[in-house]
């Protein structure tokens, strides 16, 4: 499954903090430094039309896959 997505960043603070607004909703990234590497989470204004479970599984296999890429670099 896939889907376009278009937003705009209204803050980033490096190494830190991302955060965008898509349409009249928006989200934020946070880098959080742990003691074997980085915790990134993802907070987001759900929308209507699809259950929240449904959308936080969707941005979870965002992070996921995320996660193989990164972990592919080293």
């Amino acid at each position: 499954m896939g889907f376009d997505f278009a937003g705009t960043y209204t803050k980033i603070v490096e190494h830190e903090l991302i955060e965008y607004s898509f349409g009249d909703r928006t989200a934020q990234v946070e880098f959080l430094p742990q003691e074997n590497g980085v915790t990134v989470r993802v907070t987001f204004d759900a929308e209507t039309q699809h259950p929240v479970e449904m959308q936080r599984g969707g941005w979870q296999a965002i992070l996921n896959n995320f996660a193989k890429h990164v972990n592919g670099l080293r």
